[in-house]
């Protein structure tokens, strides 16, 4: 967990990286900026308040094409030199900037900071921070003028968060650095744009990713072969996802042999599913454990995904959240349609 009551700015650099695709080009800062206290507090909130999840990533050292990652040797010459800060957020600029000649990605501010004793997990440590605002809003202003008000409209940005940004920790440098990535819009273009092309940053394998990882082969065993090998329900289903969540809510480390008695039971579905995970793993080249520590965090993110709800036509939805037997299903001759029968004992 990431937590800033310590943290003090040391120095930022603000440059204006334009659109690629338009031509704006990128006008640099020859000097860090001048920031007061009420400022420089703003700062803080717009740079940190928006790092909540504990999922992080690790810079790569090279890109695909086996050449240097600019983000990964910068952010080495500023933790070296504080001093080059200016210097190396131009170089790093220059770099957002040729990553955006995709049409959809708009020009911005972009800000390069030194941050000093962040607190991630318990550790103080030393953090680069790159940040990029494209959106302007707008506010009023009221302006007095003698015994009455004026008013006037202006643009700026809204310090809630910025639309892209990251964290980068002086520690683990060579495995790459430890990251933390935080937007307005975690898109897949986002995700291409800023994550892959400017920071070359992939996600840590550890247990964040790992219980990530679990309950998407979870659902995809549920919702994709189940249905294809065993005849079941879509209440069926609901009750299978409704049992993963919970098992993973009330464990705190996972065991993939415990999870499959538990959740799965019947010894062919078991079956079906250890080797459903063999096919993903070969098909991802990526090993999926038998054991790891839950990460609670990303049970709390992944949860939603994996909601149990039962689409009828355009007309009805039902959310299921437990006790499978009170919910059976059948079929109407008179209307040669299929219905729900839900028991309860009090309407809400």
């Amino acid at each position: 967990m990431i937590t800033s009551d310590s943290t003090t700015l040391r120095e930022v650099v603000a440059h204006r990286v334009g659109s690629k695709a338009g031509g704006e080009g990128v006008r640099l800062s020859a000097a860090p900026m001048s920031v007061g206290s009420e400022v420089g507090e703003l700062l803080m909130r717009y740079f940190l308040s928006s790092f909540k999840a504990q999922e992080y990533y690790t810079l790569r050292r090279d890109d695909s094409a086996s050449a240097p990652n600019v983000v990964y040797g910068s952010v080495c010459a500023i933790f070296d030199n504080p001093d080059t800060l200016v210097k190396q957020s131009s170089a790093l600029a220059r770099h957002l900037y040729e990553q955006g000649a995709d049409g959809k990605v708009k020009g911005g501010d972009f800000f390069v900071a030194y941050l000093k004793d962040c607190m991630v997990d318990g550790e103080a440590l030393d953090a680069v921070g790159l940040f990029k605002s494209e959106n302007q809003e707008h506010f009023l202003k009221l302006q007095p003028h003698d015994d009455s008000f004026g008013i006037s409209a202006d643009s700026g940005i809204s310090v809630s968060k910025p639309d892209r940004g990251c964290l980068i920790f002086n520690t683990d440098r060579e495995e790459g650095f430890l990251v933390a990535i935080t937007g307005s819009s975690r898109s897949i273009s986002d995700e291409q744009y800023w994550t892959d092309c400017f920071l070359n940053a992939v996600q840590r394998k550890d247990d964040f990713f790992r219980t990530q990882q679990a309950l998407s082969l979870c659902k995809s065993f549920v919702t994709q072969r189940l249905p294809e090998t065993f005849e079941v329900t879509k209440a069926d289903q609901a009750d299978m996802l409704n049992k993963s969540v919970k098992f993973f809510k009330e464990n705190d480390s996972f065991s993939m042999d415990e999870f499959a008695q538990e959740v799965i039971a019947d010894p062919e579905a078991i079956k079906s599913f250890k080797s459903y995970r063999r096919e993903l793993e070969r098909e991802g080249d990526e090993e999926i454990p038998e054991q790891f520590e839950i990460s609670e965090a990303a049970v709390k993110r992944q949860a939603r995904a994996l909601k149990s709800v039962i689409k009828l036509d355009k007309n009805f939805h039902i959310y299921v959240h437990g006790r499978r037997e009170y919910i059976s299903r059948g079929y109407d001759e008179q209307t040669g349609m299929h219905f729900y029968q839900l028991f309860f004992k009090e309407e809400a």
